[in-house]
């Protein structure tokens, strides 16, 4: 059986801890790194979501396999387009004000 990590959050005011994790990466993986990535879950939750409610990826009816690929793929494609302009607007709101 291939060993795994047990990670668990502790907050210092709570009686024991409040959430758990299971890891199989390898031993030389830093302790920043573990709990990096296993918050990440909270932002893949996030995107999800705003897929689900901002987009609809979830408003797909049909039947056929091409018909939801096509779907996924156009909500994906908009999706991206959304993050990438906010970060554009990140960049050039100091600009803004020069």
């Amino acid at each position: 059986m291939e060993p795994v990590w047990l990670l668990m959050e502790w907050p210092s005011e709570a009686a024991a801890p409040t959430k758990y994790w299971f890891s199989n990466l390898p031993e030389g993986v830093s302790r920043r790194r573990l709990v990096r990535l296993a918050k990440l879950r909270w932002r893949v939750e996030q995107n999800y979501q705003q897929l689900k409610e901002e987009l609809g990826l979830d408003h797909y009816e049909g039947r056929g396999w091409q018909g939801w690929h096509h779907h996924v793929t156009l909500v994906c494609l908009a999706y991206a387009f959304l993050l990438l302009e906010r970060q554009r607007c990140k960049k050039n709101s100091n600009s803004d004000f020069a």
